[in-house]
């Protein structure tokens, strides 16, 4: 008869604070504060005295156009940059004085890799950088999707996959903030709906913070919980997509359409709501509600081909809030040089 078996051990990779390593979600919720930062450079002031927060749980949407100060303002919260005034802090704490910082923030700001160093190794030398077990390589590779290629050279990858590839250098200390800048850049319409469905379930199953700035304003809209919208370095305005639309023009707008829309405008205005016509025969009406102007049209026995509210949409709103703020405006279609160069 043999030797017994000894019974196998399983141990669990940690990182420096000794804490487990997965991708179950942070040890605790992290909050990110922007406080009045400002920055200039030279007589250019990138930044005036911006403040807004990022929530735990949630995926914020960072949105402006060109030149608004969103680059900036992301580097002064990871400490490249060091501001003027104001304060960017994760939980009360500045990165630079982040005990650990690898296991709170996860950031992308820029894709850059060794063309001659495949996916895997890449990540190795950033795990032996930080002091983070080599075995996280492949585990976020798998997250990513990348699983297949970790062993390629980082320079045959496309552009997408080279995203896949920061994102997964992001997530190799399995922090609770990951502050994402263009994620989308590059992915085919497969990979931009896999980031859409990753990026919400690290925030609302595990808890995590998740700052992303982009520019693809319809993708934003289907991801993000809660957006801040910046403009010549100041805030233009913060808060979920339904409290931009509260405030937007186009919001609390009825739209009706019926064979009898002179008797329903007259209805309308009797009971004190406003009433437009517009083009098509539809009618707008502001001060009301579906229920209230279809209770008011069964009153009266008027029949209604359509009743609805008009809302708008993140991009409608985003370019309503941002008017005017392009850092560089093309020529609007049909307009002269001249007609452009004399406003």
């Amino acid at each position: 008869m043999g030797r017994p078996r000894r019974a196998r051990r399983t141990t669990i990779s940690t990182g420096t604070t000794g804490r487990a390593i997965g991708n179950t979600g942070p040890a605790h919720p992290v909050r990110v504060e922007v406080s009045r930062l400002t920055k200039h450079f030279g007589a250019v002031q990138a930044v005036s005295d911006l403040s807004f927060t990022v929530e735990p749980g949630s995926v914020t949407g960072f949105l402006g156009p060109n030149g608004a100060g969103k680059t900036t303002t992301l580097r002064m919260l990871l400490g490249l940059l060091h501001p003027d005034v104001g304060t960017a802090t994760f939980d009360g704490t500045p990165y630079a004085a982040l005990p650990d910082p690898v296991r709170t923030v996860g950031a992308v700001l820029e894709t850059a890799f060794h063309p001659g160093r495949s996916g895997r190794n890449h990540l190795r030398v950033y795990c032996r950088a930080a002091g983070l077990p080599v075995s996280r390589a492949d585990e976020v590779l798998v997250q990513v999707g990348l699983a297949d290629a970790g062993r390629r050279r980082a320079g045959g990858y496309s552009l997408g996959m080279r995203q896949r590839l920061a994102l997964a250098g992001a997530l190799l200390g399995d922090p609770a903030v990951l502050v994402l800048d263009e994620p989308a850049n590059g992915l085919d319409p497969e990979g931009i709906q896999w980031l859409r469905g990753f990026l919400r379930h690290l925030a609302h199953e595990q808890g995590r913070t998740v700052l992303v700035s982009s520019h693809l304003l319809s993708e934003v809209e289907q991801t993000v919980d809660r957006v801040v919208i910046v403009g010549a370095g100041r805030l233009v305005r913060e808060g979920t997509i339904e409290q931009l639309r509260s405030g937007a023009d186009g919001a609390g707008i009825v739209l009706v359409r019926s064979p009898e829309s002179v008797r329903l405008a007259d209805v309308l205005r009797t009971g004190g709501i406003a009433v437009t016509a517009e083009d098509g025969g539809a009618l707008s009406i502001t001060g009301s509600t579906p229920a209230e102007v279809g209770r008011r049209a069964f009153a009266a026995g008027i029949e209604l081909h359509e009743l609805r509210s008009r809302t708008s949409g993140l991009e409608e709103i985003y370019f309503q809030l941002t008017a005017g703020q392009e850092q560089f405006a093309a020529p609007s279609p049909g307009s002269t040089i001249l007609e452009e160069t004399a406003r």
